[in-house]
């Protein structure tokens, strides 16, 4: 199954680079996985339409996240903020690796209640 791990941040520009990065560890490793990177100004579009299996917010937009939550949070689908260190030293695979223990745990609660 792939999974859609989908970032968004208000230029894009850096958080392409980090869906790159993330995207060349899940390739590596084999991983069935598309990460991929739109300005937050899609966000509504691109949630709706390509129905994403992680929502992750660059630091720069972690304002939005409470907003996003409330909007998209019952799709049981894993919604947080990329941490600003492991962003800034655009550890792609630390950032993978916590979206897809993410996925799964929620995948865990669905499948618990």
């Amino acid at each position: 199954v792939m999974h859609k791990i989908y970032l968004f941040c208000n230029a894009g520009m850096s958080t392409s680079m980090m869906a790159s990065k993330m995207q060349k560890v899940a390739d590596q490793h084999s991983l069935d996985i598309e990460v991929k990177a739109f300005s937050d100004n899609l966000l509504d579009k691109i949630i709706t339409e390509q129905n994403p299996d992680a929502i992750l917010l660059g630091p720069q937009v972690k304002y939005l996240y409470d907003k996003v939550v409330d909007r998209y949070g019952h799709l049981g689908k894993p919604i947080f903020v990329i941490d600003t260190e492991e962003y800034g030293n655009m550890d792609g695979e630390r950032v993978l690796k916590r979206a897809i223990l993410e996925i799964k745990k929620k995948k865990a609660e669905s499948e618990g209640k």
